[in-house]
């Protein structure tokens, strides 16, 4: 470990040592001995580096050199104007300042019996039994971020789903930041029960040109025959960073179906990793990711087969302009007891630039004999041919090249079966798009 990494992972040993006798849930002993595990694990194990395989790509100097504050200096200070900005028609509307709660923002509305939305804090300050076995465990399958939020976790939401509820309103969860060099812990966590469903879009916004540090961990436990959509809309502030886990654990017959569109911070990288423990079990995973500038957006997934008759499809899609750079790293593994599992996945990436790169990597590891599975990856540019046609009508040429980054990324928001959020992403994916003049420079 070197020494401005070391000095890094000092500065939050000792914020945790001053900050947790009043991080919420402390009078819960499984829940003390939770945070003390996962700190000693982000000790132990420190800022990943170049030499780490799964992160050599991703460049975290600047997340390891600021001194991010782990509290706000002072209560969130947004209009319901700025949040109406962001909000989505037609979901049930919980809203986060700066990692924090605000009940005067959010418009929560009457939820079907069986369901229970809150923010975790609220959660933490009960009895919290029930959330024992999912936050009282550290995060060992993902990220050392993920260790970090662990012990640092503040706020965020908990959804419960008994048997059979059904939410009929989508779920926006809207993460706002509004104060600089700020660290934010975001923490989800999905319990949907036996033949339940539900869908849910978490937002991460900004309000005005700031500098922070989002660090998100989602869980999602699907009980036999449950049916979760989780949507996320990453629109952080250009100057912000932003690493997330995804976390989800499927049981017999249930369906998970995860977008991620990646468009703002100067960094960004979400890991998700699914387990098909159940039988019958089946995912589909979308993302879309558009870098401009000089913004790095990562994904990186892993599906683990685990029982028979599985089926997990992934499609993502970039689009990078400037001196952009994406990553996309894909693993599917299929297990020895997986038999007659079904798994595809592809990524294909348009390059606007010369100086744009992404760096692809679908992987497949199969322990099984009887399976279906495949994957593919494409990194190009737009098509002459196509360009030439709409010229040779009387488009000119940056209109044809917008018409044609649209349509590769149409695919991408079509499967979004959310109109409101299809809208907005109709709204923002134009702005991101380059002028002619930047086209192939």
């Amino acid at each position: 470990m070197n020494a401005p990494v070391h000095h890094a992972v000092e500065y939050y040993l000792g914020e945790f040592s001053r900050l947790a006798p009043a991080l919420p849930g402390q009078h819960l002993p499984w829940l003390r001995r939770a945070r003390e595990a996962a700190m000693e694990r982000f000790a132990r194990l420190g800022f990943p580096g170049r030499r780490d395989e799964e992160w050599k790509y991703t460049p975290l100097a600047a997340i390891e050199k600021p001194h991010f504050a782990l509290v706000p200096s002072a209560p969130g200070s947004v209009a319901a104007e700025q949040v109406e900005g962001f909000a989505l028609a037609g979901t049930h509307l919980l809203v986060f300042v700066n990692g924090r709660f605000e009940p005067g923002l959010s418009r929560p509305e009457k939820l079907p019996a069986g369901a229970t939305v809150v923010s975790l804090r609220e959660a933490l300050e009960g009895d919290a039994g029930e959330l024992a076995a999912r936050l009282g465990r550290v995060p060992e399958n993902v990220t050392p971020f993920a260790a970090l939020n662990q012990a640092f976790m503040t706020d965020g939401a908990y959804l419960r789903l008994a048997p059979g509820t059904k939410l009929l309103k989508p779920i926006q969860l809207l993460f706002l930041a509004s104060q600089p060099n700020l660290a934010i812990q975001p923490r989800i966590l999905v319990l949907a029960e036996e033949g339940s469903a539900a869908t849910l879009i978490e937002h991460h916004a900004a309000i005005g040109d700031i500098g922070y540090f989002t660090n998100g961990v989602t869980e999602i436990v699907a009980c036999p025959g449950a049916a979760i959509e989780h949507h996320k809309l990453q629109q952080e502030s250009r100057r912000a960073f932003h690493v997330a886990a995804v976390v989800a654990e499927q049981d017999r017959d249930s369906r998970l179906a995860s977008t991620s569109f990646a468009l703002g911070a100067a960094l960004a990288r979400v890991d998700i990793a699914i387990g098909l423990q159940g039988e019958g079990a089946a995912c589909t995973l979308d993302g879309l990711y558009v870098a401009v500038g000089r913004q790095h957006l990562d994904h990186h997934t892993r599906i683990d087969h685990l029982k028979p008759r599985c089926r997990s499809r992934e499609l993502y899609k970039g689009i990078l302009s400037g001196a952009a750079r994406a990553v996309f790293n894909g693993k599917v593994i299929v297990h020895p007891d997986a038999q007659q599992s079904d798994a595809f996945q592809s990524n294909h990436n348009l390059l606007l630039s010369e100086n744009a790169e992404v760096d692809t990597k679908p992987q497949l590891e199969i322990f099984a004999d009887d399976v279906k599975c495949g994957h593919g990856a494409t990194v190009g540019q737009l098509d002459e041919d196509q360009l030439f046609y709409l010229r040779s009508r009387g488009v000119d040429g940056g209109t044809a090249r917008a018409v044609l980054t649209m349509a590769f990324a149409r695919e991408s928001v079509d499967r979004v079966g959310i109109p409101a959020l299809q809208k907005r992403l109709d709204q923002l994916l134009p702005a991101l798009l380059p002028r002619e003049s930047e086209g192939q420079t």
